[in-house]
């Protein structure tokens, strides 16, 4: 659905939730994509996974809610649901690698058309390396979903025709949920799902590679 002002990022979020199959085992991403826990139903039925030895976390912990030793990949207080388990780092990574996660939602600094995932560096000669588990996540989880804002400080658009940033994983990324528009990637190129805040014309004038549309 269209709407006439750009997602803030908990509506992004939301989106990102509604998606999920049902029963789907799912990773999220340290920054936006965390957000997506707060947004998930008891009916879907959905068990979270995290980096550092998780699987079962809950939404976000608040108030008297906050345990210091249950934290998420990005060492936010999470809650835990009923049956969490926890594991040793290294199984951790055997889940994610092992192609055991139905979908794994992560931030970026830029992806392409054909779905090229840069999410670890930019490259620049002063920039921390945090690469973490995005490597693995990206090409384990049977769907790699991106969760960012559109347009960098500068204007330009993080959704680009090829990467010029150090690549985290090739062809991996099916969607992208930002605040002006979501984005499905595929063999046919890249289709415009939805926008919010800018018109499909104004899309297609900032948003350097082919857009096509499909229904909502």
């Amino acid at each position: 659905m269209n709407t006439a002002a750009p997602l803030s990022k908990h509506e992004i979020a939301a989106l990102v939730a509604a998606d999920i199959e049902a029963g789907s085992f799912v990773n999220l991403g340290i920054g936006q994509p965390t957000l997506v826990a707060d947004h998930l139903t008891p009916e879907q039925d959905v068990t979270l996974h995290t980096e550092n030895g998780m699987l079962g976390m809950g939404p976000a912990a608040h108030g008297d809610e906050v345990d210091p030793d249950l934290i998420n990949a990005g060492k936010i207080p999470v809650t835990e649901l009923p049956g969490a388990a926890y594991f040793h780092h290294a199984d951790s990574f055997g889940m994610m690698r092992g192609g055991h996660l139905d979908v794994c939602v992560l931030g970026a600094f830029r992806v392409s058309a054909a779905g090229d995932l840069a999410n670890w560096s930019t490259g620049a000669p002063d920039a921390i390396p945090a690469v973490g588990g995005a490597m693995d996540l990206a090409i384990g989880a049977k769907q790699t979903w991106v969760m960012m804002s559109l347009f960098a400080k500068d204007g330009t658009a993080k959704l680009v025709e090829t990467l010029a940033y150090p690549v985290t994983g090739l062809g991996c990324v099916t969607r992208v949920y930002t605040e002006s528009a979501v984005f499905l990637l595929g063999p046919d190129g890249v289709s415009v799902r939805s926008t919010h805040g800018i018109t499909l014309e104004e899309l297609r004038a900032r948003v350097p590679v082919p857009l096509a549309t499909i229904e909502a």
